[in-house]
């Protein structure tokens, strides 16, 4: 099992593109891995023959372990068969109606002879094309087609390059769209079976109560293993146990800042670019809070790399990075941010565009919470909370009453690293920022 990131201590086996007995030519794709944040192809380093599949479609193999073999001729073919060990099966998963796997399962007689093994391949992003003749789609959609009797090659898929993801399924079964994806800092959360109109008839609002208002990853009874995704991220948790954080928080007012997002918003700017601009601007003024312990000491990175939260459907937490948030306008940002989540909902994510956040932003207003405090991520020296925005009266300076518009941040940070007053400052800055200058994030 090759190493598909930095992080990745195993891998789960998506689908084998390859059979045993097929030719493989040298950076032809092989089989698609899941790795801990994105699903990726891994390309054959040399050309041969694919003998055998040590591990089939659904297994998790740690990061090293020899998972088939490629030959360089067809008369080796059966030696390698022959002494290669049977290949395991999957782990169990929790039983669905029907099984995951396709139903004309590989049959291998697996590997392990002096060939070159395909741990030894490059790992490329996961095509979106299905130029090879493959079917291109989510491991959820993968999962709802078998439990729903769907079949994938005849959908046609409406995400990035065509890729099916799991609403397409559902459309196809003639089933209501599942709870909507969620990203931290994206739209707005709507609740499954919530009446989108006024106007709705009784029976509708009868059928819409009788739905789960949120999200779950398994059913009543059921005991579901973790995904890789969720099981890097518990890993990530638990190291974040370690570091000795603190948190500092602060309220802003804002006002101005909604102002100027009405007047943006129609130019394809989003709320979530705005924070992450106003974030790596204050960032610049602020090199401290955007450091970070090593064990060399402090690291102080050369760029202001915005990571933001996004939660999965099927579980875990992806970051995708805005690189060099304080340097890119404003309207290329809003873009950029757009095409990151698209690709991190169907695990398209390259290495570099999850693992090189410098801070991180975890947004949680749309769901109307008044503050919250963020788990800080493993390589990073703070991390910063942004609550709802929300109307509340408040005192002035004069004495008078007012009602303004107000959110409340939370910074939680490494305190090897950042020190109270330099979280402080950052949020002082970023308030004033925030509260009289928004209209300079556009220049």
């Amino acid at each position: 099992m090759p190493a598909l990131s930095s992080t990745m201590t195993e891998g789960k086996i998506v689908e084998w593109l390859k059979q045993p007995g097929d030719r493989v030519e040298r950076g032809e794709s092989v089989l698609v891995v899941e790795s801990d944040k994105a699903d990726m192809d891994v390309e054959a380093f040399q050309e041969g023959f694919l003998a055998a599949v040590l591990m089939q479609a659904g297994g998790t193999a740690p990061v090293g372990e020899t998972i088939g073999l490629i030959v360089e001729s067809e008369a080796e073919i059966a030696a390698a068969q022959a002494g290669a060990p049977s290949a395991p099966a999957p782990a169990a998963a929790p039983a669905p109606p029907e099984p995951v796997a396709p139903a004309a399962p590989v049959a291998v007689a697996p590997a392990a002879a002096p060939a070159a093994v395909a741990a030894a391949t490059l790992p490329v992003a996961a095509a979106t094309a299905a130029g090879n003749g493959r079917v291109v789609a989510t491991p959820r959609a993968r999962k709802l087609a078998s439990q729903l009797g769907v079949t994938l090659a005849a959908l046609k898929g409406s995400g990035p390059h065509g890729r099916i993801q799991a609403e397409d399924v559902e459309r196809a079964a003639g089933q209501p769209a599942s709870v909507p994806r969620v990203a931290e800092g994206s739209a707005p959360f709507i609740a499954a079976g919530a009446p989108s109109a006024a106007g709705a008839s009784a029976s509708a609002a009868a059928s819409a109560s009788a739905a789960p208002a949120g999200q779950s990853f398994g059913r009543p009874g059921e005991t579901v293993a973790f995904t890789t995704l969720q099981g890097a991220v518990n890993r990530n948790m638990l190291a974040s146990l370690a570091v000795p954080c603190f948190h500092v928080g602060y309220t802003i007012t804002t006002d101005q800042l909604d102002a100027f997002y009405k007047q943006v918003k129609n130019k394809g700017v989003t709320m979530t670019a705005l924070l992450a601009k106003a974030v790596g601007v204050v960032l610049a003024r602020h090199p401290q809070v955007n450091a970070a312990a090593s064990e060399a000491g402090m690291v102080y990175p050369a760029t202001v790399n915005v990571a933001i939260a996004v939660a999965m459907d099927d579980g875990g937490l992806v970051t995708p990075v805005l690189k060099e948030a304080d340097r890119t306008d404003l309207y290329s940002l809003s873009r950029n941010w757009a095409d990151l989540v698209a690709r991190s909902r169907t695990k398209q994510l390259k290495p570099d565009e999850y693992s090189t956040g410098t801070f991180t932003l975890s947004n949680l207003g749309m769901f109307g919470v008044d503050r919250f405090d963020a788990i800080l991520p493993p390589g990073t020296g703070a991390i910063l909370a942004v609550a709802a925005s929300r109307p509340t009266v408040v005192a002035n300076a004069d004495g008078s009453i007012a009602v303004k518009r107000q959110m409340q941040v939370n910074l939680t940070a490494d305190h090897r690293v950042i020190y109270g007053a330099h979280g402080a400052a950052f949020l002082k800055d970023l308030a004033d920022l925030i509260e009289h200058r928004p209209e300079s994030l556009a220049l």
